[in-house]
């Protein structure tokens, strides 16, 4: 299913994966972000996506006119977690609804993990 955004000279369909990736490059946009992981960790492993991939730690779910994001990130270490989580959810819903004109229903953060940025 698709973000749907009707006008009076007809619809307009925007794809999930359009979505994640507008997600995903808005959170990386934060201070404190190292990276995504895949959306389920294998054994307990968590691997960092390449920028070509980073859409793949993105979850999107469409409702009728709503969005739900869930985000699989790396958080850097000495950062305070909660600030980092809240402002990628700022983040993420200011861009979205601004340029799909959809609304953001909820963002959830899954920090899978915690590195050492060099």
């Amino acid at each position: 299913m698709s973000g749907t955004i009707a006008n009076k000279y007809g619809n307009i369909y925007i794809d999930k994966e359009v979505i994640a990736k507008i997600a995903s490059q808005a959170s990386t946009e934060c201070y404190g972000i190292v990276g995504f992981s895949y959306k389920s960790k294998v054994d307990g492993l968590v691997e960092l996506l390449k920028k070509e991939n980073m859409s793949n730690g993105v979850k999107v779910e469409i409702e009728e006119d709503t969005v739900s994001i869930e985000l699989f990130v790396i958080i850097q270490y000495g950062t305070k977690i909660s600030v980092v989580a809240d402002n990628i959810i700022d983040r993420v819903k200011y861009t979205l609804e601004k340029m799909t004109s959809l609304k953001v229903r909820k963002i959830d953060i899954n920090v899978q993990g915690v590195r050492v940025n060099k």
